[in-house]
């Protein structure tokens, strides 16, 4: 059964917002973890744009659930995790201009790099995801360069979602859908084949994550702002608890 990670970026943009202390993104996973949530995700980018060192820090020491860190290959950055040693480090790739994470990580280009984080934060027993798109090359460096994990990108399929629901029903909009879909089955299917545990994330929403928590074999999903969307209008232990209903309800 897949796990639900939820990403508390998105409560620490908020009190950015107003350079205060409210709402606390410690707080929020704490709720989190209440209504149900397997892993805490958070991200602590090179701008400190939302998550604050001080945050990582307080949750590495309070969060009782799986503790992941997604973070780039910058080298201040690997040191702040080699430091706190969260339970898992997921690597994403990072630009400073982009609203969101755009895209998967390409580790075919920066393998050596790549392999090289990997093996430091293996040896301080952080196991090691790569957030990368459903493309075999892609899939098939991680796991050369030694990864425990993968993370599939699913925002393009969230993308051909949003699309199909705004606009009138047609075939290319069907088609778009699938074809994504079928991108992540693959990835998935490769990945297993190689020994990762595969886990999807980006963009999957309370409408859109059913078909893919419905494929049989995902170890974890990591959403964000679905989730804390719902949650000021339900709270964050209902809106944790009816995501992770419907994932398994999926399964």
């Amino acid at each position: 059964m897949a796990g639900l990670g939820v990403n508390i970026d998105h409560v620490a943009t908020v009190r950015q917002a107003r350079q205060t202390v409210e709402p606390d993104p410690v707080w929020a996973a704490a709720e989190a973890e209440l209504g149900g949530a397997d892993c805490i995700t958070f991200h602590l980018r090179k701008d400190r744009r939302h998550i604050l060192d001080r945050d990582a820090t307080l949750l590495r020491q309070t969060v009782k659930v799986k503790l992941n860190m997604e973070m780039s290959l910058d080298e201040e950055i690997v040191a702040f995790a080699l430091a706190i040693k969260p339970d898992q480090a997921t690597l994403v790739p990072e630009n400073r201009q982009e609203i969101t994470t755009e895209g998967g990580l390409d580790v075919v280009t920066n393998f050596d790099r790549f392999a090289e984080v990997t093996k430091r934060l293996q040896d301080a027993g952080v196991v090691v995801s790569a957030f990368i798109d459903p493309h075999a090359p892609q899939v098939e460096a991680s796991a050369r360069a030694g990864c425990d994990a993968i993370e599939i990108h699913t925002g393009t399929y969230a993308n051909a979602f949003l699309r199909h629901m705004a606009r009138p029903i047609s075939s290319r909009d069907c088609d778009e859908v699938q074809q994504s879909l079928g991108a992540i089955d693959a990835g998935l299917r490769l990945g297993t084949k190689l020994g990762l545990e595969v886990h999807g994330g980006h963009g999957l929403t309370y409408n859109n994550v059913v078909p893919v928590a419905a494929m049989q074999g995902f170890g974890e999903f990591n959403i964000g702002h679905s989730i804390i969307a719902r949650a000021l209008f339900t709270g964050l232990r209902q809106a944790v608890a009816d995501m992770k209903q419907l994932i398994q309800n999926a399964e």
